[in-house]
This record gives C-alpha cells, sequence and structure tokens, in this order.
C-alpha cells in the first residue's frame, strides 16, 4: 500500500506540473501579489518597509555621529561584526503563494539569484568599536522615539494585529474557505493542510538559513495546486475581505488607541527626516 500511495503521489505531482505548463497564458485579472488585493483599513495605522529602512539609514547615522565622540572615528554606516554570527531568516506571508508562474518554478521559495544579500557592506569593525556599539545603539534609538510614549503608544496597530488575526482564523466564512481550499488540494494527491499558511510554511520543504526552499518538485507541484485552488474558490480575495472587515471593527472599537498609535508612528518618521537632513 505505501508503494502504491508514493505512485498515486508521483502521478499527481506530475499532472498538475503539465496541466500549468498546458494552459498557455494566464489571465490578467487573477492575483499574484498581496497588493494586487488592495489596501487594508489598518495598513495607514503600520510600519512600512520604507519607514524601516528610512530608520536604519538614521540609525546608522547616528551610531556613526556616537562613536566618532567616543574616539572611534570613520566608523563605517555598515560595519561586520568583530566575528560574524550565524543568521537565519525568518520568512512569512500573509496569504501563501499567489502566483502561479513562481509556484510552478520556485514552488514556496524563490529564484536564489534574487535573494537580497542581507550581509554588511562596511569594514569588521574592531573589539573596542563592538565594545562601545550598544551604548551609541542605545542613543540612537532614544533620539529616534523622541516624544513617543513606547509602551503604550509605539506600533499599537502591530500589537492589535494579533488579535484581529485570531478573529480572522475564528471567522465561520473564513473556516469555511479554507476547508473549500483545503480539500481541493486534497483531491489532486497532496497534503490537506488546515489552511495556506501551514502549506507555505511546511517543513518538508526544507528552508535553508537564508529561507528560501529546495524546490523540490514535489514542493513545485504542491505550490501549484494550492494557487490554483485559491484561484477556483477565490481563497485570498475572501480572506482579504475577512481581515479588512475585522480590522475596519477593532479600529472602530479601539479609535482613539489607534489614533495614539498613528500619532506615535508620524512623530518617528518627522525624527528620522530630521536625522536624515541633519547627517545624512
Amino acid at each position: 500500500m505505501r508503494t502504491r500511495g508514493r505512485r498515486l503521489g508521483a502521478v499527481a505531482v506530475v499532472a498538475v506540473l503539465a496541466a500549468v505548463c498546458a494552459s498557455g497564458t494566464e489571465r490578467l485579472d487573477v492575483i499574484r501579489t498581496a497588493s494586487d488585493l488592495g489596501p487594508l483599513p489598518a495598513d495607514r495605522y503600520d510600519y512600512t518597509p520604507q519607514d524601516y529602512q528610512r530608520s536604519q539609514r538614521a540609525t546608522a547615522l547616528l551610531v556613526r555621529q556616537c562613536m566618532a565622540e567616543r574616539g572611534h572615528p570613520n566608523f563605517p554606516l555598515d560595519p561586520r561584526y568583530p566575528s560574524d554570527p550565524v543568521v537565519a531568516t525568518a520568512v512569512s506571508t500573509d496569504y501563501g503563494v499567489l502566483d502561479l508562474a513562481a509556484a510552478r518554478r520556485w514552488g514556496y521559495g524563490w529564484d536564489p539569484a534574487k535573494s537580497p544579500d542581507l550581509r554588511p557592506k562596511g569594514r569588521r569593525m574592531t573589539y573596542a568599536e563592538y565594545a562601545d556599539l550598544p551604548a551609541c545603539n542605545a542613543a540612537a534609538s532614544r533620539r529616534l522615539m523622541r516624544g513617543i510614549d513606547a509602551k503604550r503608544d509605539w506600533l499599537y496597530a502591530s500589537t492589535r494585529s494579533v488579535e484581529v488575526d485570531k478573529a480572522v482564523r475564528r471567522d465561520p466564512r473564513m473556516r469555511a474557505a479554507w476547508d473549500v481550499w483545503s480539500r481541493c488540494v486534497a483531491e489532486q494527491g497532496f497534503t490537506r493542510y488546515p489552511d495556506p499558511v501551514a502549506a507555505y510554511g511546511d517543513d518538508a520543504w526544507q528552508r535553508g538559513g537564508d529561507g528560501n526552499t529546495r524546490h523540490t518538485r514535489r514542493e513545485r507541484a504542491t505550490a501549484v495546486a494550492d494557487v490554483m485552488c485559491k484561484r477556483r474558490h477565490r481563497t485570498a480575495e475572501l480572506w482579504h475581505a475577512v481581515r479588512a472587515r475585522k480590522q475596519a471593527v477593532d479600529i472602530a472599537q479601539h479609535r482613539d488607541r489607534y489614533a495614539a498609535g498613528l500619532r506615535s508612528l508620524r512623530t518617528h518618521r518627522t525624527n528620522i527626516a530630521e536625522v536624515l537632513r541633519k547627517l545624512g
């Protein structure tokens, strides 16, 4: 029986990949990324990738200034540590894999040639510099958080997102949609996952330290079935709609707290802009 099961699984892998390859060009109105689904109510209250990049730049400039004051001139903006740490990259997704072409080629991973190089670009810092670095990092953080109640207001939307996501997972419409998607994937010979995030994060894909997967044939075929079932049953669209509704309700119930969180985020952006204007 085990041998037969493996044979059936292999047939399913080949069948799914063949069906997709034969399907030709895709419709132009399909969802390929989370941004295709449109904004969510809580987006305006949350930290953005642009905020993060500007914050990193401002922090580096402040640290370099602080290090110079402590007797370390020419401290690099992006220094390497005295000894390189082992770094593991965490990978997450809101709706699982959505792009059919990417699923066909890379499964639940991505083109390794396009992986961002997260290694520092500057020289290796000395041990004397390394000893003073924590104090300068702390000073930089205090400068960028000036005028912000970090415990009460900072990134309030992010703290609420945990509870909102729990409400989404409990929503009967969402549970029913995931069940339909799960049956669809299982009917094509693959694991019956409870939801698309579980499929995306399956340990079987053996993600490396950079977060990328091995792109095995079964992984790619599973990802293809995943995307096809999402499209067939409009899983991502319904998921997005439920998230939007839950976020809107939560914002209405905690309007003052969200407003305070937004003010703190704007203060942080102002602090960053001042540092970049003076030091950048």
